[in-house]
């Protein structure tokens, strides 16, 4: 009787020796205290995969024929995505090819009862609404009518959410201060209705070939040399004050791209990504 309990003993050491190397090797290590962990799961981040979405995946554009959201439109088409737009002007000016492949969605975001149905049947949206005034007005634009649009695509059961802000320029935000408040106010409210879906990108200037009535405008001559060299010059953007006029421009293209991978990607992670991380996920190779 005193062998076999010996034995039994021993079977039972072993089996817990293994339990814990086994533990350990999934990187838990447990104490002897019942069901506390003394460290927890550590998780190391990785590179998404950039594939394309279904095909059934529909995009909404707020401010779909402006500056941004027409390069964001041309990069959603790109991919395969059913491409929608809402603007207060509607259709846009542009006479390219690519604009007819776009369901055109006329409405004003302070006025709800005359955009809902816009959302109907959409996966994902991506607002570049915004705009400069008085203070009141930039906060409405910037803020209340990005506001409403994320309320209502929370309701409609949107799964993700772009909201393009912009970068903190210091001594810019309190000159502007109703053109910021308004951003983070969206910000806030992006974060609370889309903890798992919401994506923020903080870009600083942004630059590539503007149409203005038949004109173009190549704001890359000067962007693009100055994106060169400030994005390896980051240190000088924590200098108090003036650092954040260091902030480096962006290509619209680069943009465009973050934004729709964001929105289309079920795995790219939320939350906000400022310049260098824009250009970071430029720069990933696609697999």
């Amino acid at each position: 009787m005193t062998t076999v309990a010996s034995r039994l003993f021993s079977s039972r050491s072993s089996i817990s020796r293994l339990y814990i190397v086994a533990a350990s090797r999934n990187g838990r290590h447990l104490s002897t205290d019942s069901n506390k962990v003394d460290e927890p799961f550590k998780v190391e981040e990785a590179e998404t995969v950039d594939v394309p979405p279904p095909p059934t995946e529909k995009l909404l554009v707020l401010g779909g024929n402006g500056f941004v959201g027409s390069h964001i439109c041309r990069e959603a088409l790109d991919r395969g995505l059913s491409v929608a737009s809402l603007s207060r002007s509607g259709r846009s000016s542009l006479h390219d090819s690519w604009a007819n492949a776009v369901t055109w969605h006329q409405g004003d975001l302070l006025s709800p009862d005359s955009w809902k149905e816009a959302f109907n049947g959409v996966s994902a949206v991506i607002s570049c609404v915004g705009g400069f005034g008085s203070n009141s007005y930039m906060y409405k634009i910037n803020g209340t009518a990005n506001i409403n649009a994320i309320r209502a695509a929370s309701e409609q059961g949107v799964k993700r959410f772009v909201y393009i802000s912009a970068a903190d320029f210091g001594l810019a935000n309190y000159l502007l201060q109703g053109y910021y408040e308004g951003k983070r106010a969206a910000e806030t409210e992006l974060l609370t209705k889309f903890p798992y879906g919401g994506v923020i990108l903080r870009p600083g200037f942004i630059y590539g070939t503007r149409s203005v009535g038949s004109m173009k405008i190549p704001l890359g001559v000067i962007g693009s040399p100055m994106e060169m060299v400030l994005q390896h010059a980051k240190p000088l953007n924590q200098i108090p004050v003036v650092g954040p006029l260091f902030t480096p421009p962006v290509n619209v293209s680069a943009v465009a791209k973050v934004a729709t991978r964001a929105a289309s990607d079920p795995v790219f992670p939320p939350g906000i990504i400022d310049v260098y991380g824009i250009l970071r996920y430029t720069q990933q190779r696609s697999k």
